[in-house]
């Protein structure tokens, strides 16, 4: 009788353990079923297509891992900013800003700065400035695979300037720095910087629109016929005081002006919205626009910062950056190396 009652309660713990395993194996098949649709709708969304099976399942692995940190970190409760799948989600970090974020910023220590600052006696500052309320930002642009982000944030801020001076917003050619500027450190895809840019610009005295130099997105050669159309230009640039978040306050109130941040985390290649205050570094190696600051409702402050990924990233191509950290060179060192064209 014995026996056969320990028969039945080993029986009965095989068949708990059996039913358990079952269940888990159930489980994770259709979290995998419900991972593999979430991975085809993006597909379907962005256009994306593998060239074989293989390539596929190894991008559905990256695609996975990228959702699951995703959701980890909305659902910690703890941070004023969302994440949210975007077109670089089948994407590991360091594919995702290897060619995309080439501010030479390690190049700026034997650069010249300038030493005069026009806002330095600005002492009435607005509690908040968002220039594309001005007209004087132009739509979001997408930079795509060519790491000329130092491009697309001079000619923002130059296009920013010829705005408030002309009282007419013209959208600038990206791709004629791209191909034309390449004699000094500014090298197109492979990176640049926004200082020598504006000095480019002075030089051949302005840009083309880019509705005649077109954004290719690759390295080209130069078009001189449209090189020496200028439909907008400026007169020189300045340096913001470095590592001054009041100094930039200062000249961010009076026009868009030119940062590089340290852009290299996951959690800024999967950013959607709120005020982003997350872990960052001071290594610059991304060149973006400020064109504006302000409050959110519970009071935190931040800049209003234009990127160069299209609107699928972010607040429709936007984000907001604390401003007013415990550090002098800002979050993700936005104060480090701020510059302006004038005009």
């Amino acid at each position: 009788m014995v026996a056969k009652t320990q028969f039945y309660h080993v029986s009965l713990a095989l068949l708990l353990c059996l039913g358990l395993w079952a269940f888990q194996v159930t489980s994770r098949t259709l979290q995998d079923s419900f991972m593999h649709e979430r991975h085809e709708q993006w597909m379907a969304r962005y256009g994306k297509v593998y060239k074989d099976l293989q390539e596929k399942e190894a991008r559905f692995k990256i695609f996975k891992e990228n959702v699951n940190y995703i959701e980890a970190s909305n659902n910690a409760g703890d941070k004023s900013y969302k994440l949210d799948m975007n077109q670089f989600a089948d994407l590991t970090n360091e594919e995702f800003k290897a060619p995309r974020n080439r501010f030479k910023g390690h190049m700026y220590s034997s650069a010249i700065r300038t030493t005069t600052f026009k806002y330095e006696n600005v002492t009435v500052l607005p509690s908040s400035v968002d220039w594309r309320e001005k007209g004087a930002v132009t739509p979001v642009k997408d930079q795509g695979r060519c790491g000329c982000c130092w491009a697309f944030s001079a000619v923002a801020a130059t296009e920013g300037i010829h705005k408030l001076s002309t009282g007419t917003l013209i959208s600038l050619s990206e791709q004629e720095l791209v191909d034309c500027d390449t004699k000094g450190v500014d090298q197109g895809c492979e990176g640049g910087l926004m200082d020598d840019a504006f000095k480019f610009i002075i030089q051949n005295h302005g840009l083309d629109a880019e509705a005649n130099y077109t954004y290719k997105g690759v390295d080209g050669k130069c078009n001189a016929n449209e090189e020496a159309i200028h439909d907008a230009t400026i007169t020189g640039y300045e340096d913001v005081p470095a590592n001054d978040e009041q100094a930039l306050q200062k000249a961010v109130a009076n026009q868009p002006i030119s940062v590089a941040i340290d852009a290299s985390g996951y959690d800024f290649q999967f950013y959607n919205s709120g005020v982003f205050n997350g872990s960052c570094g001071t290594e610059l190696d991304h060149g973006v626009t400020a064109v504006g600051y302000g409050a959110s409702d519970d009071g935190t402050k931040y800049w209003l910062v234009k990127n160069s990924w299209g609107t699928d990233w972010g607040e429709e191509g936007y984000i907001m950056m604390q401003r007013g950290v415990n550090a002098t060179e800002g979050l993700c060192g936005i104060a480090m190396q701020a510059s302006y064209p004038t005009a």
